[in-house]
């Protein structure tokens, strides 16, 4: 897709057209320079895109949601329950691929539930790869989301920029949202946080997974377990006793497979949180 660019005027168009048509286009060219759009909600939250420079030849940008305080929206996995943001990138011009990428986030009690996601303004980034990296990317964007206080409410938000690659307004704000993104890694690896160890209890009654976790003294951990597609629902884990030296241990029942699947096998991706730091680690319920 390559992004349309104004009509040629014709030779016998009026010079008053001319004129019109020559502030268009200057319009559209100050509007490209933009690092951010507009925000799109309403008192309780809104939504705009932000424009960083680009690494080589994929683009940065990022998607930016303004909360109300006392408000929250949901991660990738909302856990025990919510829904996690769509996002529609159709009518995106000169766009091969847009990846979301999701910092870390928190468990948000609700009620007798644990949900999982962002309890402040929050900025979800993007790496847009263009078909053809030497022009810019007009960036379309309809979000659908939900923000919860004592209630939930569906929420919806639109937005679109030229990215041109060399954006810097919003460069810190947008590495520090990348670098909350959790690292991939594996299983038994790490340095300051670590999962160590993944295995099943199948006793009668309690078929559960233990996971053990290495982090910092005195660090507050935090673990997600998500299945292998998105129609799979696994319980958010929790902190239990039994734990090695320098090791927090958790468990999750083994439940919330969708219907004709099977755990044996299957991989599953936990994400630890710990203070400022996050990994993800992919590993199979052998």
């Amino acid at each position: 897709m390559t992004i349309s660019g104004f009509e040629r005027l014709r030779r016998t168009a009026a010079p008053g057209a001319i004129g019109i048509a020559l502030c268009l286009i200057a319009s559209d060219n100050a509007g490209a320079a933009d690092d951010a759009s507009r925000w799109d909600g309403d008192a309780r939250s809104a939504v705009r895109l932000i424009a960083g420079p680009a690494v080589g030849k994929v683009f940065r940008a990022g998607v930016e949601i303004r909360l109300k305080n006392g408000w929250h929206t949901y991660w990738r996995y909302p856990g025990d329950a919510g829904v996690p943001p769509r996002f529609d990138f159709t009518g995106s011009q000169n766009v091969k691929t847009v990846d979301v990428l999701w910092p870390a986030p928190q468990p948000i009690p609700e009620h007798d539930l644990v949900t999982i996601g962002y309890t402040g303004d929050v900025i979800l980034p993007l790496a847009v790869v263009p078909e053809n990296s030497a022009k810019p990317v007009m960036l379309r964007l309809k979000l659908d989301y939900a923000v919860c206080e004592a209630l939930c409410v569906p929420a919806e938000g639109q937005a679109e920029l030229v990215l041109t690659g060399g954006s810097a307004a919003h460069a810190a704000a947008l590495a520090a949202a990348e670098a909350r993104v959790p690292k991939k890694t594996v299983l038994g690896e790490g340095s300051s946080l670590a999962i160590k160890s993944v295995r099943r209890e199948d006793a009668v009654g309690r078929r559960r997974v233990i996971v053990d976790v290495a982090a910092p003294a005195a660090a507050r951990v935090a673990l997600f377990a998500e299945g292998p597609t998105p129609d799979w629902a696994l319980p958010v884990p929790k902190a239990i006793d039994g734990a090695a030296a320098g090791l927090q241990r958790f468990a999750f029942a083994l439940d919330g497979a969708p219907p004709g699947a099977t755990y044996d096998g299957a991989a599953i991706a936990l994400t630890a949180v710990a203070g400022n730091i996050a990994i993800e680690v992919v590993t199979r319920l052998d």
